[in-house]
């Protein structure tokens, strides 16, 4: 990625790099601090809530309480949903590719 925008921008790859390792950074800490991040046209970075739930610790076989916690989570946006979804149903099949 780092080398793409570098060429298409002409932007050393090092500066970069740096902007892209200081966006994710900033994208983390806030996230750390239950601040959403919303990126137009790209789409949102949140922090979801989980609720408690019983879980079954497998190698034990005993039931397990997991506490309620929170995770981070992406949605994109419209936008980018459709140009995915556009460009991705274009694309040919492999099912479709063997039905010869």
């Amino acid at each position: 990625m780092v080398a793409a925008i570098s060429e298409k921008t002409g932007v050393p790859k090092v500066d970069v790099l740096v902007t892209l390792e200081s966006f994710f950074q900033e994208v983390k800490n806030s996230l750390a601090e239950g601040e959403n991040v919303y990126v137009r046209g790209f789409g949102s970075f949140v922090v979801k809530k989980r609720a408690k739930k019983i879980g079954r610790h497998i190698k034990k076989n005993i039931a397990i309480e997991i506490p309620e916690h929170y995770i981070p989570a992406f949605k994109p946006s419209k936008v980018f949903l459709e140009r995915v979804k556009d460009n991705v149903d274009s694309l040919p099949s492999e099912n479709n590719e063997n039905e010869d």
